[in-house]
């Protein structure tokens, strides 16, 4: 890291649900994103049925920014099962969309890596679905843990002045503070908890719980923060990063 330290400004939204007439909106938040911020991330739900059509309305608009843009994808993302067309358009336009992979980028000579997974329900301590029984059961936990499995090896995978882990679905129970208790288990898994408590983590991103709370803190001390865009009630938001502080106080 460079001998100047100043922090860093990172843009994040989730939620985004853009339809084929959203240009307007993402237009006037991009323009506005520029010299204000060094990086953006977005937890997921890109779109609002997970069309091609609605992902280049997007694409288009992000396109048009000159920073690093870093994006998981949601499950409104999967609906019409052409996630896989989703990325390249994502990517065309020069965003890094993350599964299970991380990218950097470097901001006044500080390195910033972004480790992105979708994630999945499963629950948290107390209410949350266990690998035994019926295959089907099975496999549902399964597919959570081997989320949080891969988010812990992304956030391994680079080194780094700043790690930031970027997920749809929520690691804890803090930030679904407003959700109705019986569809936690749905809105996020406590796998995801143990991916950046266990590896490089200074922050964590998610979206997905629209009647959310937007603070709260892994069980090892990782500030998470829910940026769907329903719970920041704007377009985005800017959070700071300090290279120059202790883990665990490097968001102010």
């Amino acid at each position: 890291m460079g001998s100047h330290v100043r922090s860093i400004r990172v843009a994040a939204v989730g939620d985004i649900h853009a339809g084929i007439d959203s240009a307007a909106p993402i237009r006037a938040a991009v323009d506005k994103m520029r010299g204000e911020v060094d990086l953006l991330v977005i937890a997921g739900d890109l779109t609002q049925h997970g069309s091609a059509g609605e992902t280049e309305v997007v694409a288009r608009e992000l396109a048009r920014l000159q920073i690093p843009v870093f994006v998981v994808l949601g499950n409104h993302d999967y609906h019409l099962n052409a996630e896989r067309q989703i990325r390249e358009l994502l990517e065309k336009a020069g965003a890094h969309v993350l599964e299970g992979e991380a990218a950097s980028c470097e901001v006044d000579g500080a390195r910033v890596a972004v480790a992105g997974v979708k994630g999945f329900g499963c629950g948290f301590a107390g209410i949350c679905g266990t690998e035994f029984g019926e295959p089907e059961m099975k496999q549902f936990v399964a597919y959570a843990r081997e989320s949080g499995e891969q988010l812990a090896r992304a956030l391994s995978s680079v080194e780094a002045d700043i790690h930031i882990a970027l997920m749809h679905y929520s690691p804890i129970k803090d930030t679904l503070v407003g959700e109705r208790l019986e569809i936690s288990p749905f809105l996020g898994s406590f796998f995801l908890a143990q991916a950046i408590d266990d590896a490089p983590c200074d922050v964590a991103f998610h979206g997905h719980a629209h009647q959310g709370t937007e603070w709260g803190m892994s069980p090892g001390g990782v500030p998470v923060r829910n940026v769907a865009r329903q719970v920041l009630r704007r377009a985005y938001k800017v959070y700071e990063l300090d290279p120059g502080a202790a883990p665990g106080l490097r968001l102010h």
